[in-house]
């Protein structure tokens, strides 16, 4: 029997916990730094509403990447992979 070695990315636990600590301390500089005093004469040049939003989809598809790591399998719904 022949082993096949995958390339690419190898998405586990460690790689999933890491991107989501990482996520995490972005989403809280980028609400620290939205709730600074806005300067009138300084403009920002980055809207830290959206960097938190972001950060917010990036942690659900972690989130659900990790309900899939745990379960073992893709999880497909209530449609058990039907398509509709």
């Amino acid at each position: 029997m022949r082993v096949v070695e995958r390339r690419g990315t190898n998405l586990d636990w460690a790689v999933t916990i890491i991107t989501s600590m990482l996520v995490l301390i972005v989403f809280a500089f980028a609400n620290w730094r939205g709730r600074q005093p806005a300067q009138p004469l300084k403009v920002r040049m980055i809207n830290y509403h959206v960097v938190q939003m972001a950060c917010i989809v990036v942690m659900l598809v972690m989130a659900a990447h990790m309900l899939t790591l745990y379960a073992g399998h893709p999880v497909t719904g209530q449609a058990r992979g039907r398509s509709f």
